[in-house]
């Protein structure tokens, strides 16, 4: 008998190692490489609408990433997610001033590819009351209990708008964004400065009314019509240094849904379902935030996002000037 020739020696050997150890021996087809896990931070406002799309439209893994949406409370937490180490990145509608305290606690943090300005044109900021209030304008909350989401930048925000419009003494309080509009109908507080959905959630139940829109633009911009950059889709950059390749992907992945808003609004509005408050008709009736993607800011819009900053820095609220420039992703 022919003793086996040396390769079907080592060829069994190795089977009988794999088998001893519990496992398969490795078909002889080349598996795919994993496709790079990223952690996308968000809270469910209607502005996160391109990341909601791209996720229900398989565009990130048509790109090869494979994207874990995480659910949080406020901006505040997306942001200490992403100092912990927990997050990879933020979604649309996450306060851009909360990434900034985390860059403030960690230069260098982050970049933004994508922001989500908004004024009276495109809304997403807004001051509403119960639907049969008084109140008709936002000078008429003087002396009145005002709730706004949570975080820093909510609620320096509804309290510098107020001055400004001419309502002394009114009184903020934080609240979870998605009680806004049960807190007015119970009569808990007056008035609500809040974020989309949540407006239109109140008009189309009957229960609440906006007094103004876009106020952000108007009061702390100077310009009804400026571009409020409130919120931004991040990415750390940790994650970008580690997986170059995985963050262009994605950030092109991201912008096919940015494309999507943009091109087919009524098309992209399903998929608010199941990451906001809103669902069914009530996603036709939801405005809808404008986008801008990191090559498509000019000096006006970097300027008017710097002087959203110098907001905080002039409340003392960052320690120190942040400078936006430095913190736009440059592919």
């Amino acid at each position: 008998m022919r003793n086996p020739s040396p390769s079907t020696s080592r060829r069994k050997l190795l089977q009988a190692g794999a088998a001893g150890l519990g496992v398969l021996a490795a078909p002889a087809i080349v598996r795919a490489q994993a496709a790079t896990k990223i952690r996308i931070g968000y809270w469910p406002v209607a502005a996160g609408l391109p990341f909601f799309a791209a996720i229900e439209r398989g565009y990130f893994k048509e790109a090869g990433v494979d994207v874990e949406p995480l659910k949080f409370a406020g901006a505040q937490q997306v942001m200490e997610a992403m100092l912990s180490g927990r997050g990879d990145g933020s979604s649309n509608g996450t306060g851009s001033a909360n990434l900034a305290i985390g860059e403030i606690a960690q230069p260098g943090l982050f970049k933004i590819f994508c922001t989500n300005p908004s004024n009276a044109k495109f809304v997403l900021d807004e001051f509403i009351v119960a639907k049969d209030s008084s109140v008709k304008a936002t000078a008429d909350l003087a002396g009145k209990k005002v709730a706004s989401g949570p975080g820093i930048q909510n609620v320096t925000l509804a309290k510098t708008m107020l001055e400004r419009a001419g309502a002394k003494g009114a009184v903020v309080s934080e609240l979870p964004i998605g009680q806004h509009v049960a807190a007015l109908v119970a009569g808990q507080v007056d008035a609500c400065y809040t974020l989309e959905p949540t407006g239109t959630i109140g008009r189309m139940n009957g229960t609440t009314r906006v007094i103004e829109a876009g106020v952000v633009a108007k009061y702390i911009l100077g310009d009804p019509m400026a571009p409020w950059h409130g919120g931004a889709a991040s990415l750390t950059s940790e994650f970008i240094k580690k997986n170059p390749d995985a963050a262009k992907k994605y950030i092109a992945a991201y912008a096919r849904g940015v494309e999507l808003v943009r091109t087919k609004p009524d098309e992209a509005r399903q998929y608010m379902k199941g990451y906001t408050a809103i669902e069914g008709p009530l996603t036709a009736e939801v405005p809808l935030a404008s986008y801008m993607l990191h090559h498509e800011f000019k000096p006006s819009d970097v300027a008017y996002f710097q002087k959203f900053y110098d907001l905080f820095t002039d409340k003392g609220i960052f320690e120190k000037k942040v400078a936006v420039d430095p913190l736009l992703y440059k592919a």
